[in-house]
Parts: C-alpha cells; sequence; structure tokens
C-alpha cells in the first residue's frame, strides 16, 4: 500500500503561530483564565458542550423543528471528517508543552493538529443551534471560547484554530444549502 502523501504548511504560518502565542502568553499568567479555557477545552472533548446544549435546547423549546438527532448525527460526520479525513493530510505537531505549561490537567489528542477539530465543531454546532434560536448570540460566544481555548491550553497553533473555525464555517454552509435543495 502506498503512503499517505502529508502536507506540510508554509515556514510564515509558523511564524505567524509564534507571534500570536508570545503575545497570547500573558493571558495564560491569569488564573481566571486558565479556569475558563480549561474548562472550555474540557467540556470541547468529543463536543460534550454542544451535545448538552442542543438537549437542553430541545428540553427549554419542545416545539423546535430541529431534532436532536440532526445536530448530533452532522456533529459525528463533521468529526469523522475533520480528524479521520482532513487532520491525516497534514503533517503538524502540537505546540510545544513546558514543565509549567499545563496548571491544569488535559487530554493529549494523538492526532495531527491541523486543523482544531474543537474549533471546528464548534463553529458548526453554534451556527446550527442558532438557527432561529434567541440564544444565537450565547452559542456564538460559547464557540469562540471554546475555539480560543484550544490555543490557550497549547493544543493548538493558532492557525489550526483558524482553520478549523473555517471549516466549521464551511460545512455550517454545506448543510443549510442542502436543506434548501
Amino acid at each position: 500500500m502506498d503512503e499517505p502523501i502529508l502536507l506540510n504548511l508554509p515556514e510564515k504560518v509558523d511564524d505567524f503561530d509564534s507571534a500570536v502565542d508570545t503575545g497570547w502568553e500573558l493571558l495564560r499568567s491569569s488564573e481566571a483564565l486558565n479556569r475558563l479555557f480549561y474548562v472550555a477545552s474540557a467540556v470541547g472533548d468529543f463536543s460534550v458542550i454542544w451535545h448538552i446544549l442542543n438537549i437542553t435546547q430541545k428540553i427549554i423549546n419542545p416545539s423546535r423543528k430541529r431534532s436532536v438527532v440532526r445536530l448530533a448525527i452532522l456533529i459525528g460526520i463533521e468529526s469523522l471528517i475533520v480528524n479521520q479525513g482532513i487532520k491525516r493530510l497534514f503533517r503538524r505537531s502540537r505546540p510545544e508543552i513546558g514543565s509549567s505549561s499545563h496548571p491544569h490537567k488535559l487530554r493529549k489528542p494523538a492526532t495531527s493538529s491541523f486543523p482544531s477539530g474543537h474549533a471546528s465543531s464548534a463553529v458548526l454546532a453554534a451556527s446550527l443551534l442558532s438557527e432561529n434560536s434567541s440564544a444565537s448570540p450565547l452559542y456564538k460566544t460559547i464557540a469562540a471560547i471554546v475555539a480560543a481555548s484550544r490555543l490557550h491550553v497549547r493544543a493548538h497553533h493558532a492557525s489550526d484554530v483558524i482553520a478549523g473555525a473555517l471549516v466549521g464555517w464551511f460545512f455550517s454552509k454545506l448543510v443549510r444549502s442542502i436543506q434548501t435543495l
């Protein structure tokens, strides 16, 4: 069997990531932000936060047109495509972690760093949960916090998070275009 072709990102991307990481370092010294971002990163694992919000939205509004199963299936498909498809195309190591870099416990993924699955799922889920919902600003804020948490906890580079958010945005647009067919 042939070896897969693995892609590398341009050096300029590494320069961008380094600059963002250096600028973000001050925020990592805040215990309040550490708690917020480490919790956000943990509840973003396996899209737990999005499944909880999906079920909560249905409980609060039982007449909601969209089913709970729909979002769960779409997140599952997106996760499969990102984690077993797109990530396998790229050879990208995760950020270096110093000995005191993680003040809280963190699950260490084994996949390529590019793109961020947390960011992708967050943007997709927030977009779909926001459909006809007055809680749209809340969902989008939570998505931004979950996505940014991956940079804060050094699970991803800034470009990974941006690319993941773009993938999530693309999937949400694709889902909406399929719905209108």
